[in-house]
């Protein structure tokens, strides 16, 4: 997989992220569970491509998922890499009842396949993984993380492992660029759709690692729209992830 170099991208605020979903749902009805599987399958392939040397039959990759669309998208790169024949683990931040609607249904569909799903407290000390994927806190993040969600990060960050986050690093602040305590140590983000402005900030660089952004079936002219008044062009014409300079 070739991945293209892009600059003069726009950088959207978390607000206007919102706005991109709504418009996603109501005004274009393409659903969440669309953009949750393009997520999940962009995430398998640069995980793949990136970490994996082109092939994860037999390597070894942890899930960090949480109960929101975040982890949802991580669950989705989960079963792709499994089907690619990686041996998957997953560690969820909360019972399944918690979870959102349509990131319950991607964990049913892992349970259902018989892949391993554990809580925080069955981590393991040290990590023989190949990769740790975040799928933690994505542009929901609200304040510092707390509970099973930060023990989750601190055992990330503890590791000798390659991280790939989902959208952004699980404890940065997507508009502010606030980095919170604790905050994901990434080697490499694959944030969506269009990349979040608090990534721009020189204090999250160690946060973010490389930058990539991934389509996740946007029509440009959604925004054009007067709620957002962005022009961008077709990014991905050459490819469904791109690597921002």
């Amino acid at each position: 997989m070739i991945i293209p170099w892009a600059s003069n991208v726009p950088f959207v605020d978390t607000d206007q992220m919102i706005e991109v979903d709504r418009a996603m749902i109501e005004d274009f009805h393409i659903e969440l569970i669309q953009m949750m599987e393009n997520a999940g399958r962009n995430l398998a392939h640069l995980a793949r491509e990136r970490f994996l040397d082109g092939n994860p039959l037999r390597k070894h990759v942890t899930i960090l998922a949480g109960t929101g669309g975040n982890g949802g998208g991580a669950l989705v790169a989960a079963r792709r890499l499994h089907n690619y024949g990686a041996a998957v683990q997953i560690f969820i931040t909360k019972p399944d009842e918690a979870f959102t609607p349509i990131p319950k249904h991607q964990l049913d569909i892992v349970r259902r396949m018989g892949m391993p799903v554990h809580f925080a407290d069955s981590l393991p000390a040290n990590s023989t993984a190949n990769l740790i994927l975040d799928g933690v806190i994505g542009y929901s993040l609200k304040g510092a993380p707390r509970g099973t969600a930060a023990e989750l990060i601190a055992w990330a960050n503890q590791q000798n492992t390659p991280i790939l986050a989902l959208d952004a690093p699980s404890g940065v602040d997507t508009t502010s660029g606030t980095v919170h305590s604790p905050a994901i140590a990434a080697t490499a983000t694959m944030t969506l759709a269009l990349p979040k402005a608090g990534l721009l900030a020189d204090r999250v660089a160690t946060q973010v690692g490389e930058l990539y952004l991934a389509d996740i079936s946007v029509p440009p002219q959604l925004y054009a729209e007067p709620a957002l008044r962005l022009e961008v062009d077709n990014l991905f014409s050459q490819s469904d992830i791109i690597r921002l300079k």
